[in-house]
C-alpha cells in the first residue's frame, strides 16, 4: 500500500469490512450454501443474499472509481451509487427479517456496520466535494 493509493483509504477498508460481513451473512442465511451460485436459485432468501453480496461488492468498486477519477461528475455519480447501495443493503436486511430470519442480531450487526460505514462515507464525500480526493 503506497500513500495515496485507494487501499490506504479508511473508507476503502470499511467497504471491505462491509463486504466481508455481507458475505458471511449471505452465506449463513441463504438456503444455498454456495454463495457463488445464488443467482441460479429461485428462493427469495437466496435472491436477497445474492443482492446483498452484489451491492456490498459494488460499494468497494465505486469507491475505487471515485478515487481514481479526475472527473467531478464521475465522482459524484459513484457517490450517488454508493448511497443507493447502502440503502439497498438496509432494505435487504428488512427483507430477510420479513422472510423469517430468526437471528436478528446478525441483521442488526450488518445494520450497525452500514451506519458506521455511512458516517465515514459522509466525511469522505465532503473531502471529494472539496476537491481533495482523499
Amino acid at each position: 500500500m503506497t500513500p495515496g493509493s485507494v487501499n490506504s483509504l479508511p473508507i476503502y477498508k470499511k467497504s471491505l469490512d462491509l463486504y466481508d460481513l455481507s458475505k458471511a451473512i449471505a452465506s449463513y442465511f441463504s438456503y444455498n450454501k454456495d454463495v457463488f451460485s445464488l443467482k441460479s436459485s429461485t428462493s427469495f432468501r437466496d435472491n436477497l443474499s445474492e443482492s446483498l453480496l452484489t451491492d456490498s461488492q459494488m460499494i468497494t468498486k465505486e469507491i475505487e472509481i471515485a478515487f481514481r477519477s479526475n472527473s467531478y461528475t464521475a465522482k459524484m455519480k459513484s457517490l450517488t451509487f454508493i448511497n443507493i447501495m447502502t440503502r439497498n443493503i438496509l432494505a435487504y436486511c428488512n427483507g430477510l427479517e420479513r422472510d423469517g430470519v430468526k437471528e436478528k442480531e446478525y441483521l442488526n450487526l450488518l445494520r450497525t456496520e452500514i451506519k458506521t460505514f455511512r458516517s465515514s462515507f459522509k466525511n469522505w464525500r465532503k473531502s471529494l466535494k472539496g476537491g481533495e480526493g482523499q
